[in-house]
């Protein structure tokens, strides 16, 4: 099995593209085959400085590396595989051969038409409510003529002929059996003025060369798999497979764009999404692997992912979905990767953090609330820098923590675990503390543990008491506790 990636260089990877990457990488993987990455650059106009590049490392970020064709290797891009070159620009020579055999052959003519002559064509036929397609006026002309023009420099096209009278039926991988009549096909252009080809002569030559087995692209293109099979007659080349994928849409079902927000895969990258969850996020976008499971490996997408399993109607781009997956995927990491990726950041702002023998106990408090790794300096503040008390903090009417009781508690607290020792301060042995508290019937639960959290550590939201209790220190809990009692009687 050979599947391909064939991105232009116009920009940033879209996230629609990451996807099409995925699933011909999940499908190659899946049969043991090879993915292949070739770069459609001949649109000269909209191709952008860096753009490879940026697509490159996009897809080794995702872990989509590819088996041959475009690569990049030690910043620099490189081509491997015995189909070179992978880079479209620097196969015109073959184009133009194919363009002249489909000439020659009858299968394709040339139109002298300027593009004043084109506009003014459409703007009629869309007055006339008919859909804009070439009206054929340069296929009337005679050899005679259309040398004569050759001869005369006349700016020119080469359109292959569509036979009106053919039906054309073809099996989609996704969509199933497809029907277009040969009149409602325009005579598309395969190579333009410059001598460039257009994708559609362009990536026709080079899947078969290639030896592409199955292409999936967008559904967008699936209006024009009539030409595509038509040029694989016409050369006497067997087609591969294609498979259309939906559309993504945005919540009220259009088609996803800038408007929406990111829809670059480079914006998810700068945002903080881990690989894991974005591929993830991606692969459902479109696919459902027939069972309940949401948290899905590379590995185990590779051997749950088929074609027949990827729905035919647009998928809908949920945010709050890929920031859960972002989620669940951060809890997933093991504790010493996560400690590894915050630890630059924690470092970053406070210096006391750069040799903090504890740090990964302090990671591992905080790996199951995250989604960002960004969200680590403020959520591990508390550690490096003495947290702002307020009575307001410390007061939870609905904890049952008053303004009036809370000097009592806090006094309780101070004197119950001033009695462990240092050797002693263990998470287990403080729980066992203020369950003699509680023991006693003086305070509930709530009353103790908020008091106790808030005054450890400022904030309304946070680990737990006793974890950050454990992971502080005998002497910094006792301290706190001390602050804490000076801020309610301020």
């Amino acid at each position: 099995m050979r599947t391909r990636f064939a991105p232009s260089p116009t920009g940033y990877l879209h996230v629609g593209g990451l996807r099409t990457a995925l699933y011909s990488y999940l499908l190659a993987k899946k049969h043991g085959g090879s993915f292949i990455l070739r770069i459609e650059d001949t649109d000269v106009e909209r191709s952008t400085p860096g753009a490879i590049e940026s697509i490159l490392r996009t897809l080794h970020w995702a872990g989509l590396n590819p088996d041959e064709g475009v690569i990049l290797r030690e910043g620099r891009v490189t081509e491997i595989g015995p189909h070179g070159p992978y880079i479209q620009s620097k196969r015109l020579h073959l184009y133009r051969e194919h363009a002249e055999g489909l000439y020659h052959k009858g299968f394709a003519y040339p139109c002298f038409c300027s593009p004043e002559r084109l506009t003014e064509m459409r703007k009629e036929q869309e007055a006339c409510k008919q859909a804009p397609m070439y009206d054929r006026r340069c296929l009337a002309l005679s050899p005679e003529e259309v040398q004569q023009k050759v001869r005369g420099g006349e700016p020119h096209v080469l359109r292959l002929k569509i036979p009106h009278e053919e039906i054309f039926t073809f099996d989609d991988s996704i969509r199933g059996r497809v029907t277009f009549r040969g009149d409602t096909i325009d005579d598309q252009v395969l190579l333009k003025s410059d001598g460039f080809p257009t994708y559609h002569l362009a990536h026709v030559a080079d899947d078969h060369l290639m030896e592409i087995d199955t292409v999936i692209r967008g559904e967008e293109w699936l209006s024009s798999v009539p030409k595509h099979l038509l040029l694989f007659q016409c050369f006497g080349w067997k087609p591969p497979q294609y498979a259309h994928v939906p559309l993504l849409l945005n919540k009220t079902r259009a088609k996803l764009s800038k408007r929406d927000g990111a829809v670059a895969v480079e914006d998810y990258i700068a945002k903080g999404y881990v690989p894991e969850a974005l591929l993830n996020f991606i692969a459902l976008l479109g696919w459902n692997p027939g069972t309940t499971q949401e948290l899905f490996s590379l590995q185990e997408l590779i051997e749950a992912f088929s074609l027949e399993r990827v729905q035919k109607g647009g998928a809908v781009f949920d945010a709050e979905k890929l920031d859960w997956l972002q989620g669940q995927w951060m809890r997933k990491m093991a504790p010493e990767e996560f400690a590894k990726h915050i630890h630059p950041l924690i470092a970053e702002k406070f210096s006391s953090a750069r040799t903090d023998g504890a740090f990964a106990k302090k990671a591992a408090l905080i790996q199951g609330r995250i989604t960002f790794f960004t969200e680590a300096t403020e959520m591990l503040a508390f550690f490096y820098e003495e947290p702002t008390l307020t009575r307001d903090l410390l007061v939870h009417a609905k904890q049952g923590v008053t303004a009036e009781i809370l000097p009592k508690i806090v006094h309780s607290l101070l004197s119950t675990l001033e009695k462990i020792s240092d050797a002693q301060w263990q998470e287990e042995n403080l729980e066992a503390a203020i369950q003699n508290i509680l023991a006693s019937g003086t305070f509930k639960k709530g009353q103790l543990l908020w008091p106790l959290r808030s005054a450890l550590t400022g904030r309304l939201y946070s680990p737990g008491a006793f974890e950050v209790a454990a992971v502080l220190g005998r002497e910094k809990v006792l301290e706190r506790l001390r602050r804490a009692l000076n801020t309610i009687h301020a």
